[in-house]
């Protein structure tokens, strides 16, 4: 088993577990990952998932030796789940290496935590081997089209304290304590009222690269059926009634 599902109550914790290969991920890899993340978007008791690697490091990318697997147009990724639009967030716990393909598994996450001394980088511009994952369409609107243009140039090796600087990365913790910190996050994002959150993520996503009255448009739509389904109803309830006073969360889960 390349892959191991656990769950901590609303929260998944996918696993990569081939450290004798720096998590280098095969086609079979891949597809138990993509089956990972769509059972966990279609599990209504889950609300966020982190993605792991075991054995110190998060994943060096493609198997290179096992390039002769079938690259196709549509279906999974050729890391797995990297063309996948879930509907609840994923949260990358990185520690050691995360390269090349890991690299843009990271960037199809919606957050990431990492360790201080955890490296990043497109390593596999040194073997010649293009980037099918999404890194030139998620990087750019992450850091900036001049920072992703010079990593995936270079495919230099990037530190933690830089990658958080430029906004790669949105925590950093200790060596050894990654996973705790994604769990920690995880189960903030579980414990808020799910529909508008949801609703906003998404709309974030979709606006990205609209004008801003087409992006405000579908953020209104996105809201509007957020409404519609009873997403303000409790927390608004609640409120008048004095819940969540002096900036406490409603910890009230939706219906």
């Amino acid at each position: 088993m390349t892959v191991r599902v656990e769950r901590d109550g609303p929260v998944t914790i996918v696993s990569i577990d081939r450290p004798a290969v720096r998590n280098a991920v095969d086609w079979r890899t891949a597809g138990s990952l993509a089956d990972a993340f769509e059972e966990f978007d279609k599990d209504d008791t889950q609300s966020a998932a982190v993605l792991y690697g075991e054995g110190g490091v998060f994943s060096s990318g493609a198997d290179l030796k096992a390039m002769d697997q079938r690259l196709e147009p549509d279906g999974n990724g050729p890391m797995g789940p990297t063309r996948m639009q879930l509907s609840k967030p994923v949260i990358a716990a990185i520690e050691g290496f995360c390269v090349a393909g890991g690299l843009e598994m990271a960037l199809w996450c919606d957050l990431r935590v990492a360790s201080r001394d955890a490296s990043f980088g497109f390593f596999n511009r040194r073997w010649g081997v293009p980037l099918i994952d999404g890194a030139t369409s998620r990087l750019p609107r992450l850091v900036g089209y001049g920072r992703a243009m010079d990593l995936i140039l270079t495919g230099r090796e990037v530190s933690a304290a830089e990658a958080e600087r430029m906004g790669l990365v949105n925590w950093l913790v200790e060596p050894g304590e990654v996973l705790e910190e994604a769990l920690s996050v995880a189960f903030v994002l579980a414990d808020l009222p799910q529909q508008a959150m949801r609703s906003d993520r998404m709309a974030l996503i979709a606006g990205d690269g609209l004008d801003v009255e087409e992006a405000m448009a579908e953020e209104f739509r996105l809201g509007l059926e957020a409404l519609k389904a009873g997403s303000a109803d409790r927390g608004v309830s609640r409120f008048v009634g004095g819940a969540g006073r002096g900036g406490a969360p409603d910890r009230e889960p939706d219906a």
